[in-house]
């Protein structure tokens, strides 16, 4: 790599970094309210999706940067809504429901999409607004950030926190005390998803179009953080973030070839893996997986 160019490298690294990773980071605070309930955001991914395409159909029919954002997020916490819904009510495994919006919504959104726009393919934004939705991505990251200090309010500085803790690590306490642990896993799944939705719509907003596949693993990754993370919101933000650094550099190493086009697009899926592996056993091998409802 030419040293002059350095510094612009330096930036479009970082801006990449911003726009991979945040959406991550966000999908994988909103998955630590799950968690701390004692269940599991496997619907992420799902939901991602789902926020992103009810971004572009929001926006495409509004021109609203604001509609796009709110139905995104609304997409999402339905999704996630529907695995917590199938999990505390139903009594289905978390896991399987989970995987079932993951395969479901893509299908689904297949379907809308060759109805509404004609394409099962990428759908696009006309030229006049896919301008002005691109001229408007950036905003998306200070909605994304807002949004991240929301989600850390509610846990660090309100009772709710601590509700989904109590129902997490001890379940039959919070009975005793009045609390409802069904509603708060319920809830938490929602908020997990909502969150996931607007990660989404920051996906389709940057792109001003929605693609099939578009999360391209990032629900998986903000799943991920959370255990990267040590369940911190801090250290989820930096791993989400890792996460995203890890993209961008592929993404710009394969533009300018200076490194193995082959390895670098690999790695953050093979460091999904692996983590997520190796924390669900270690947690297993500790009596101490609360993944089920």
């Amino acid at each position: 790599m030419n040293l002059d160019n350095l510094p612009s490298f330096l930036l479009a690294l970082l801006s990449a970094t911003l726009f991979s990773g945040l959406p991550i980071a966000l999908a994988a605070l909103g998955g630590l309210f799950t968690e701390l309930a004692g269940t599991l955001s496997v619907a992420l991914e799902g939901s991602m999706l789902a926020g992103a395409f009810a971004a572009l159909l929001a926006y495409s029919a509004t021109s609203s940067f604001a509609a796009a954002a709110l139905a995104a997020t609304l997409a999402g916490m339905a999704a996630g809504l529907l695995v917590g819904f199938a999990a505390t009510r139903l009594r289905a495994d978390v896991f399987v429901s989970g995987l079932a919006v993951n395969l479901l919504v893509p299908a689904l959104l297949s379907l809308l999409s060759q109805r509404i726009f004609a394409t099962k393919g990428v759908a696009a934004l006309p030229p006049k607004l896919a301008e002005r939705a691109l001229a408007e991505g950036g905003a998306s990251l200070i909605i994304m950030t807002l949004a991240l200090a929301l989600l850390w309010f509610l846990l660090a500085r309100t009772p709710l926190g601590l509700r989904l803790r109590a129902a997490g690590e001890r379940g039959e306490a919070a009975r005793a005390a009045g609390l409802d642990a069904e509603a708060l896993r319920l809830l938490a799944h929602a908020v997990a998803g909502a969150a996931a939705g607007l990660a989404g719509f920051s996906l389709t907003l940057s792109i001003a179009a929605y693609v099939p596949g578009m999360s391209a693993g990032k629900g998986w990754m903000a799943l991920v953080a959370i255990y990267l993370g040590l369940r911190r919101p801090l250290g989820i933000l930096l791993s989400g973030l890792g996460f995203g650094f890890l993209l961008a550099l592929a993404n710009l190493a394969q533009r300018g070839a200076w490194l193995p086009p082959e390895l670098l697009p690999a790695l953050p899926y093979l460091l999904t893996a692996l983590v997520y592996t190796f924390s669900r056993s270690g947690k297993r091998a500790r009596g101490g997986d609360n993944s089920e409802a």
